[in-house]
């Protein structure tokens, strides 16, 4: 399975999402998935607050190339920034990328609203357009459904997708968390090279040293290491050293020259290097995040 699609479903699938996801359905009414950037699909068809109007229109495929159409440039777009789309309907629906380091793994998508109150001769348009690719809907219901969509001003839905990208910061902490502490269904001589490197990151530590506590060649333990965890041995060292520096970085009398040592590095140039690729900012950055 892609490394990023396996990823995004784990975080999917993980209590903070599934917390973060009933809470915001509540509070806003709306629905809220979170995707992969390699998977193109319905998000929210058969799921909580999906739009009325919108699971009506998916019951035919000729109606769901439109929406389809509109997924992949949501998909495509928010490799680059957050990012909108309004379909034929003018139902507008959102997604906020989702970093492991400075890499998009996935976004959180949102939507299915309408920015302003439709007027009835959109609402006539609206139904007889869906009428003409054939949903089966009488014309009343299909008012109904299209009537039921939330309607919220620019300035809300904006600060919607302002909440949503400060979640996307923590489930890009909690990525990097799963990448050092994936355990699940791996082999016994993996496990054992993860906590030898957990033990021992704060010294020197090199492949050839972990291959001998593991009684493996280090040839063998590097391709065994990628096959099973997705990362090179010298990645998973960096990430468990920067999960290390982030806990020394919440204490506000610590400097960062201190930490650099005492995870592992042994140059701040190369630690802010791969602080910032791991993380996504800087370890000053990072040290500015709220994290209650």
């Amino acid at each position: 399975m892609n490394t990023n699609k396996a990823m995004v479903e784990r975080l999917a699938a993980s209590e903070l999402f599934q917390d973060y996801e009933r809470a915001f359905g509540t509070v806003t009414g709306l629905p809220l998935a979170l995707q992969p950037v390699e998977v193109l699909e319905l998000p929210f068809q058969g799921k909580r607050h999906e739009n009325a109007f919108c699971a009506v229109m998916a019951r035919k495929s000729q109606s769901c190339t439109g929406c389809l159409q509109l997924q992949d440039k949501l998909r495509r777009d928010v490799r680059e920034k957050v990012t909108t789309a309004t379909c034929v309907h003018d139902l507008c629906e959102a997604a906020v990328p989702v970093r492991v380091g400075d890499q998009v793994i996935g976004f959180l998508q949102t939507g299915q609203i309408l920015m302003k109150k439709p007027s009835p001769a959109k609402v006539r348009k609206v139904v007889a357009f869906a009428r003409k690719l054939g949903v089966e809907e009488k014309p009343g219901a299909l008012r109904h459904a299209y009537l039921k969509t939330p309607v919220l001003s620019p300035e809300t839905f904006h600060s919607t997708l302002q909440l949503l990208t400060i979640f996307a910061e923590l489930l890009s902490i909690k990525s990097n968390q799963v990448l050092v502490a994936q355990t699940h269904a791996e082999p016994l001589t993996i496990t054992t090279a993860k906590k030898v490197i957990q033990d021992r990151y704060a010294g020197e530590l090199s492949l050839g040293q972990v291959a001998h506590e593991v009684h493996l060649s280090p040839s063998y333990l590097c391709k065994l290491f990628r096959s099973v965890t997705g990362l090179t041995f010298t990645e998973f060292v960096s990430r468990t050293r920067v999960e290390k520096a982030k806990s020394l970085l919440l204490d506000p009398n610590l400097r960062v020259s201190e930490i650099v040592y005492t995870v592992g590095f042994q140059s701040l140039t190369h630690f802010n290097r791969v602080f910032k690729r791991v993380a996504g900012k800087s370890p000053t950055d990072y040290r500015r995040i709220p994290l209650s």
